[in-house]
């Protein structure tokens, strides 16, 4: 008997403890958190440090209303982050979800033009299966086509859709990569004239795709292109970091790996490592600067905007991932964790795609290899993984859709930045196991 709402209609496996990268169940199993939930559990489970910081901010002071007061650590917490001032990004503000994170970029994009007198701007563009949240806002400017289906007709029309850059499943055979990257931005230049260079806000994406499709790496060059045609119409380049920042990839912004900068970034779970709900915005001096010469502040709040005791959490986990050198630690077990899934999968007759970086890897499922030809939908394989990996003591992050909301399987693993090099062995050995017996089945 259970009275919450679950995800599926199912009943799952209750989590009682957390110890490193273990979770413990309440009947009495240990099982690798092999995708930190939805990579968000970057320092693994039970850290005392976090706990103690939560339990004294929670002790001196819960709550106070941004509309009035500041609170510390918020303050310390927008200062480790921008302390040098990142890509020009000089001021934060802080939600509860990577959700929320994203609803506030919009929001603030639309003022910054509102400020500067280009009231005109109403649009943005992003991509096709791409995700920047489940709020309604954010569901509308995101191209998840399988979780908008439902929600189509009350979704906001002001967001448009282009390609994404997913070069192993739509850049076509007879392309080089370079004449790809062609196709795509002029696909992107011709939207912004359909649409009026002049009336578009932004451009939001994902520099590293998480769930919707599994980990997917842009060409490079992609995003220098992107950025030179959001300057040449004016338009703001917002990054969705939310799953793929703070480390995750390999260094603190996956934008560093792109040579471009925001000028607003979405960031979220590798924020607070999920020892309390928080996400938030990082912002360019420019904007903050449009704001300050004109209507004085950002006309958007929300009631735990820079909760003391959530940004208490976070900048101990900020903490600690600087102090004990975690980003390089993530690096180290990154080129551990491609090693092994290329040694163990990269022949898979199963396994179409390899990819990722730093501790952020996805495989995708194909029923051949040369044709990349996928499975039937209704077998629902990467459920299937999943519930193999669970048996075997492996939780993974599985997600079907990837190619079009309905087409594909693919499972994540995202481990804590702590995990060892004996962890990564043993994750790619349940994963390895959790396949084969998954695809006896189909």
């Amino acid at each position: 008997m259970t009275r919450v709402l679950h995800r599926s209609g199912a009943i799952p496996p209750v989590a009682v403890r957390g110890e490193g990268i273990y979770l413990h169940t309440d009947d009495g199993r240990s099982i690798i958190d092999a995708s930190g939930g939805a990579a968000v559990a970057c320092l693994g489970h039970g850290n005392r440090r976090v706990a103690d910081a939560v339990g004294q901010q929670a002790a001196a002071m819960a709550y106070a209303h941004t509309g009035t007061f500041s609170n510390q650590p918020a303050e310390d917490l927008a200062e480790i982050l921008l302390h040098d001032e990142p890509g020009g990004l000089t001021r934060a503000w802080f939600c509860s979800s990577g959700s929320e994170g994203n609803e506030a970029a919009i929001k603030l994009a639309r003022q910054y033009f509102l400020e500067i007198g280009q009231p005109q701007r109403t649009r943005t563009i992003a991509r096709r299966q791409s995700y920047h949240g489940t709020t309604l806002g954010a569901l509308a400017a995101g191209g998840n086509m399988m979780r908008r289906a439902n929600y189509e007709p009350i979704l906001s029309q002001a967001h448009s859709l282009v390609s994404p850059c997913f070069a192993y499943r739509f850049k076509q055979e007879d392309e080089t990569d370079a004449q790809y990257l062609d196709r795509l931005i002029e696909e992107l230049d011709v939207e912004f004239q359909r649409l009026g260079p002049d009336t578009v806000m932004a451009f939001l994406a994902e520099p590293v795709v998480g769930a919707t499709t599994g980990c997917v790496t842009a060409l490079p060059g992609y995003f220098q292109r992107v950025r030179a045609i959001c300057d040449r119409y004016g338009a703001l380049l917002i990054l969705d970091e939310v799953m793929c920042g703070m480390g995750r990839t390999g260094t603190m912004h996956a934008w560093e790996q792109e040579a471009v900068f925001p000028d607003i970034q979405v960031i979220a779970k590798g924020l607070g490592g999920g020892y309390q709900p928080i996400g938030g915005i990082l912002i360019a001096g420019r904007i903050v600067h449009a704001l300050a010469d004109g209507s004085g502040g950002f006309l958007h709040g929300q009631t735990y905007q820079a909760h003391p005791v959530a940004c208490a959490a976070a900048l101990e986990v900020q903490r600690i991932i600087r102090e004990d050198h975690l980003v390089e630690n993530v690096q180290a077990m990154g080129r551990r964790l491609e090693s092994g899934l290329q040694e163990r999968f990269g022949n898979h007759r199963h396994i179409g795609d390899i990819r990722g970086r730093g501790l952020f890897w996805a495989l995708e499922f194909v029923t051949d290899r040369g044709s990349k030809q996928v499975f039937d939908p209704t077998l629902k394989l990467n459920e299937r993984i999943k519930a193999a990996g669970l048996t075997r003591g492996l939780a993974t992050y599985p997600m079907g859709g990837t190619i079009d909301g309905k087409r594909g399987d693919h499972v994540i693993v995202a481990p804590p930045y702590i995990a060892t090099a004996a962890d990564i062995d043993t994750i790619v050995e349940r994963l390895g196991d959790a396949v084969e017996a998954a695809l006896k089945g189909v």
